[in-house]
């Protein structure tokens, strides 16, 4: 059931248009006593998640008895990180996922419906896990909160995303992801509708449909669309710097979900004429501190790029692999070395195969040697960075080279005349060519199950 809907690809949605929408929606609820809000971390920043958990809490105030970040594989929010993500909602309300301790299995998807969906990819089981406040905290009513976006592992972020891999366990997290890799991201990047989505539906179908979940998802995009004059509306209202909220929706079942996608893939994808010989990417240092976050510039834009080409990721932020200690000991160790290595790694190697997200994560970060990736950390050696597979550049130079404040998102050119494709936050979107087609038969050669 949808609560609330708006949005189009030239809506403009302000604070106070996210305000009465949240509010018209909480009405429809009812009275509630004990609210649970699981809004993204500080790698959504820019999802006006932490806005909408602010005005939550305005809303319904010490009913509000728990704040549980979806924190994932991430590393919990420092105190800085939740002031500037949640203005003045007391710390005292958050509580830490902890994706290898506090998780509590409800249930089981079975491996013959993974295989069926899957064409054969894999056919394991995946377990249901739930981070246990979700699943024994008594709430009545428990708000779900974040930004639809084309995703790597899940196609389109959020949904139930949030709360089965969120605030999943290592083993469901493991799995979902290592299923995304190998049945090729290429695949499932911008589409709703995917294996790792349907498993997830199965679950929340499944064993989630007595909570009392109610989904608040933003879509956002650059201002690069620009609308025609209607009801009031004019393009000089889209013409402001960054991104801009295309749309609300606010529902309790799967429709909600399939609203924002249709619009987030209006808004959210970028298709160009032919491939890219040269992108640049900027990492904003408050959002990207690991590769494990910073190489979305890899994972958003590798269907653009042309073989041979390269990727430029300016990244002064980067300062380790990992999120996890032993996510970055796994990186470190077997590097973005392209498809058939890590299968090969995983057969072979039991600290992989315990820790398949890694292993994902690792397939997810190489280009299978199509084009170069040059990636410019502020904190990492040269030696760190191409132990790990990638061509190295000195952060300031490439600053110099590539200065991120007199670029504009697209098409530029350097002083020697040299075009380049860049791009300002790779987490906004996903970039494909007309002219791309991808040989994904590699992903299936001796894959464990």
């Amino acid at each position: 059931m949808i609560l609330f809907s708006s949005g189009s690809e030239y809506h403009n949605l302000t604070a106070n248009d996210l305000r009465l929408g949240l509010v018209e929606a909480l009405g429809k609820m009812g009275v509630r006593k004990k609210i649970l809000v699981v809004p993204p971390d500080i790698t959504r920043f820019h999802s006006r998640a932490g806005e909408i958990t602010r005005m939550a809490w305005d809303y319904y105030g010490d009913r509000i008895s728990d704040i549980l970040p979806a924190l994932g594989t991430h590393k919990p929010m420092n105190p800085g990180e939740l002031d500037r993500m949640f203005p003045g909602v007391p710390h005292n309300l958050f509580r830490v996922h902890d994706w290898r301790k506090d998780i509590v299995r409800i249930g089981e998807v079975p491996g013959d419906y993974i295989s069926g969906i899957s064409g054969g990819a894999l056919s394991y089981s995946w377990p249901v896990e739930l981070n246990r406040l979700i699943w024994e905290g008594g709430h009545d009513l428990i708000l779900s909160v974040g930004q639809v976006v084309p995703h790597e592992v899940i196609g389109m972020a959020n949904y139930n995303k949030n709360l089965l891999i969120g605030c999943g366990g290592s083993e469901s997290i493991n799995k979902s992801h290592f299923l995304g890799a190998v049945y090729g991201l290429e695949r499932i990047m911008g589409i709703a509708d995917n294996p790792i989505r349907q498993i997830l539906n199965y679950a929340s179908n499944k064993f989630l449909s007595h909570l009392p979940i109610l989904y608040v998802l933003t879509v956002l995009s650059s201002p690069r669309k620009r609308a025609p004059a209607y009801a009031g509306v004019t393009s000089a209202l889209l013409s402001s710097p960054g991104l801009i909220t295309r749309g609300l929706f606010i529902g309790t079942s799967g429709d909600v979900f399939l609203a924002a996608a249709e619009l987030s893939m209006k808004v959210n994808k970028t298709v160009v004429d032919k491939p890219l010989q040269k992108v640049v990417v900027n990492l904003d240092p408050g959002e990207y501190r690991s590769t494990w976050l910073g190489n979305k510039s890899i994972y958003r834009t590798r269907m653009a790029i042309a073989d041979g080409g390269e990727l430029i990721v300016l990244a002064p932020g980067v300062k380790e692999f990992g999120e996890d200690p032993e996510i970055d000991r796994l990186i470190r160790k077997y590097g973005y070395h392209g498809t058939p290595t890590i299968l090969d790694a995983v057969n072979r190697n039991e600290d992989l195969r315990k820790n398949l997200s890694a292993a994902a994560h690792l397939i997810h970060g190489s280009s299978e040697g199509r084009f170069r990736v040059t990636y410019c950390p502020g904190h990492l050696t040269r030696e760190e960075v191409e132990s790990v597979g990638f061509e190295f550049g000195e952060i300031k130079s490439m600053q110099k080279l590539y200065n991120p404040d007199n670029l504009h998102d697209g098409f530029n050119q350097s002083e020697t005349g040299e075009e380049f494709y860049y791009i300002s936050n790779p987490a906004t979107g996903l970039w494909n060519c007309k002219q791309n087609a991808f040989d994904l038969s590699l992903r299936f050669n001796s894959i464990p199950n």
